[in-house]
């Protein structure tokens, strides 16, 4: 049990890296700005019909890339931009500890698309969760042509690589820098 609260204790504080805490940064934005619009071009060239997220949304997040780990105890990490109007006006950075059976290791992208200025407004207010009912529909040809707005929000997420397929979105927190 010591080992075990050792490890949830070591992969917190893993998680929360001192560049969680820095104020905002240009070249920063610049860089993530730069793998977001590689992820987006990644995004639509599996899902051809995702560009209707990108035209009826009032805003949003691209994380280009989630690191996830677990072995009993998970954690996942990533940061990426929040888009308004085609602009960024907020970094993102995303947190998610998970216990349970669980194992192994994977990278993939995430997009969170905000269908009404209420919920992109509660987004931004700076600690957002996604609760465990969340779901994401992941990129595979033609996955996101079924896939909809829900609770004000669509979510996807495309694998990169690893050796766990599903991305679970539920638990994650968010916290929100606005420009």
């Amino acid at each position: 049990m010591k080992k075990l609260l050792i490890a949830a204790i070591a992969m917190s504080i893993a998680l929360i890296s001192p560049a969680a805490f820095s104020a905002w940064d240009a070249d920063d934005e610049a860089e993530y700005d730069k793998d977001a619009q590689t992820a987006i071009a990644e995004f639509k060239k599996n899902a051809p019909d995702a560009q209707k997220f990108f035209d009826k949304a009032v805003g949003y997040v691209v994380i280009p890339t989630v690191g996830k780990a677990a072995l009993g105890i998970g954690g996942a990490r990533g940061k990426g931009l929040l888009y308004e109007g085609g602009a960024v006006t907020a970094m993102v950075t995303l947190t998610q500890v998970s216990f349970g059976f669980q194992g192994g290791g994977q990278a993939y992208s995430e997009f969170i698309f905000f269908e009404d200025a209420v919920t992109l407004a509660n987004f931004k207010k700076g600690n957002f969760e996604l609760n465990a009912q969340a779901s994401a529909v992941a990129i595979t040809a033609g996955a996101s042509a079924d896939a909809a707005f829900n609770d004000g929000m669509a979510i996807f997420t495309q694998e990169k690589g690893g050796l766990m397929y599903e991305a679970a979105v539920g638990g994650q927190k968010f916290k929100v820098e606005l420009k």
